[in-house]
């Protein structure tokens, strides 16, 4: 695990707080667990703003959600997250030594608006800075299986600018640029977060990547996505 003073630095630099650092750092190693872990490496894909930040702006808002589509459904459920987060834990601290402690791991199965199970999970973790009082800072996750999956996803590094990335980088498998735009707007409609909203603005004002409207039209289709 990378000293604090790492991360001290690199907040200060960004004039963040190091708390938040310390969590973007977290956030890449968790990605790096993920998409290690052979159950979940082909089937989870990368979505939404922490993948805005991690997969395609380096320099993006800092998000604490890591957001994923799942193309199998069975693994919304509580007795296969925990282990496979378990496994997952137990493989970065042994690459890092950042502690993700079962005790600070839980999901909550609940049924969506479209009538389909979906999680929302929350995993602690013992970075570099000590956490402030009793209890450990959170990763949140947000896991669904009935998102509209339009294009093919594709794999995408991972930007993690600290000093212990690991040979070959961080890889994930990610909704296209045009899919994550589309992605975006579907999710401002149908819950107007100012997140959302943010993100729509942004990703519209970069021209240079901006996806046609052909294109963004054909994948805000609305339908759920089909079993593969």
């Amino acid at each position: 695990m990378i000293d604090k003073r790492e991360i001290i630095d690199a907040a200060t630099a960004l004039s963040l707080n190091p708390h938040i650092t310390e969590k973007d750092y977290v956030l890449g190693w968790l990605l790096w667990g993920i998409y290690g872990h052979d159950k979940l490496a082909e089937s989870w894909i990368f979505k939404g703003g922490t993948c805005l930040k991690k997969c395609f702006f380096e320099t993006y808002r800092f998000s604490e959600y890591l957001d994923f589509t799942l193309t199998d459904s069975s693994h919304i459920n509580n007795a296969f997250l925990k282990t496979v987060f378990a496994e997952i834990g137990g493989r970065i601290y042994e690459e890092t030594g950042i502690e993700l402690p079962i005790d600070f791991q839980q999901f909550e199965i609940y049924v969506n608006p479209r009538g389909r199970e979906s999680c929302q999970g929350r995993i602690g973790y013992q970075g570099p800075i000590p956490p402030r009082g009793k209890s450990a800072p959170r990763i949140k996750l947000d896991l669904t299986a009935d998102e509209c999956v339009v294009l093919p996803p594709i794999q995408v590094p991972v930007f993690h600018p600290y000093s212990d990335v690991p040979d070959g980088g961080i890889v994930v498998q990610s909704y296209p640029y045009e899919e994550a735009f589309a992605e975006k707007i579907r999710a401002l409609a149908e819950r107007t977060r100012p997140r959302d909203l943010y993100d729509v603005i942004n990703m519209f004002r970069n021209a240079d990547v901006r996806p046609t409207a052909s294109v963004l039209l054909s994948t805000c289709d609305p339908r759920p996505n089909t079993p593969r």
